[in-house]
């Protein structure tokens, strides 16, 4: 697990699990996300992934999970339906550079917020990054009476 925190203290945009087995893939990610005021958690693989989550003290402050679908050990199916079960409120985006048809339906089918074609354009990935972080807080917030 790698962290990579914002420059800006206390101005995050909020804090992003980036689940991939590429390195340069999280590498990538992380620095567009960094870039953009994202505090951000890397994993090389479900099991990883699902270890940081376990461990967290608090996983809600987890508000966003980029997930690779190919990944060894637990791939991006198990940890997928893993997430949801074990965080449903937590928004999931799902990564591949295999598109399938089915595959997406099926996740989508299961929750996940959206899902992304590798190689991800950089606003792309900010734009779908931006409305799951967005999603988690209007969950997050309570609701004013």
């Amino acid at each position: 697990m790698k962290r990579q925190t914002t420059a800006a203290a206390g101005g995050r945009q909020g804090r992003i699990l980036v689940v991939d087995d590429v390195a340069i893939v999280r590498k990538s990610i992380s620095l567009t996300l960094t870039s953009a005021g994202y505090d951000v958690v890397t994993a090389e693989d479900g099991e990883q992934a699902i270890k940081i989550l376990r461990e967290s003290e608090d996983p809600l402050t987890v508000d966003t999970i980029l997930c690779d679908l190919r990944m060894p050990t637990i791939n991006g199916a198990e940890a997928v339906a893993y997430f949801r079960r074990e965080y449903p409120s937590v928004p999931v985006v799902v990564l591949t550079a295999y598109p399938d048809v089915e595959s997406a339906v099926s996740l989508m089918r299961q929750g996940v917020l959206d899902f992304l074609v590798k190689p991800v354009l950089q606003d792309e990935l900010l734009t779908v990054v931006k409305r799951a972080v967005g999603q988690n807080a209007m969950r997050k917030d309570p609701v004013a009476s």
